[in-house]
């Protein structure tokens, strides 16, 4: 079978799976498999794969057609511009995550400590030690096997970070300048109604907020006075529904200056608030 053939077969077995990005996923699956890039597969794509490659591919390919996330069978995926690797024991990033570094990067400053929980990949902590020089970066996860990753991913991209397990501020020591976190906050009524991918793919630990989904936003409000130094700031990802809630509990804390901040969508994705 020629590449071009691949891609056709690809890509039809996606669109029979009813993925919406076929020919892509079927491109990039091509890509991870042979190791080649578009400039290679123009030249040479009425060549023969090898019989491995094509047995890979055609694994592959059935993986994603069960609705497996692409980027866990990649194996990594791009957030703020960096690589980060991913499996079923993390969140994969996603770009309204993104609206939270940033937000993050305009007030953390050399000298700071910062503490990130439920990290997850370490997208976010990674992401700001890579932007801002001379931080102490802390973050904690319930999860051991997500730490792993996390752990990698810091290596992978060059950052000190102390990595710890931790239910919250559980086994947290110190006080910091920024906390930021991206907690679960899906209500548990809302995950059977969640795109295959997500729902029976990626850990529900991690998406899981309880009830109303403000489980873990209360709790992390009601402690981290304890872990803030004065006039120390934290920074929550919220949902897209969760705009008044979320910082309804700041202020109810004492906290001031409690902005929302709206992502590429307009949506509401990030709370701050200052002590």
């Amino acid at each position: 079978m020629t590449y071009r053939e691949a891609i056709d077969l690809g890509e039809k077995i996606l669109s029979m799976a009813d993925i919406a990005d076929a020919k892509t996923d079927a491109w990039l699956l091509l890509e991870m498999v042979c190791r080649i890039d578009r400039s290679f597969y123009y030249l040479h794509m009425e060549e023969d794969l090898a019989e491995e490659q094509l047995s890979e591919y055609q694994i592959a390919l059935r993986k994603r057609a069960e609705h497996v996330p692409l980027q866990y069978i990649v194996g990594e995926t791009e957030f703020m511009g960096l690589k980060f690797k991913v499996n079923s024991s993390v969140l994969i990033p996603r770009q309204d995550t993104e609206t939270l570094v940033e937000e993050a990067l305009k007030v953390v400053k050399p000298g700071m400590r910062v503490l990130d929980l439920c990290t997850g990949s370490g997208c976010i902590i990674v992401s700001i030690l890579h932007n801002v020089a001379d931080v102490e970066g802390y973050a904690v996860d319930i999860s051991k096997q997500a730490l792993n990753v996390a752990k990698e991913n810091a290596r992978l991209n060059d950052v000190s970070v102390l990595f710890e397990p931790s239910d919250l501020f559980e086994h947290v020591r110190g006080t910091f300048d920024v906390i930021v976190s991206n907690p679960p906050y899906i209500r548990s009524s809302e995950i059977v109604k969640l795109m295959p991918e997500v729902q029976n793919f990626e850990p529900p630990e991690a998406l899981d907020g309880k009830e109303d989904g403000l489980y873990f936003y209360r709790r992390i409000v009601g402690e981290c006075r304890d872990y803030l130094n004065p006039e120390g700031r934290i920074l929550f990802e919220i949902g897209y529904d969760q705009g008044e809630q979320v910082p309804a509990l700041l202020r109810e804390a004492g906290f001031r200056d409690v902005t929302i901040v709206k992502d590429l969508a307009r949506n509401d994705r990030v709370v701050t608030g200052m002590l």
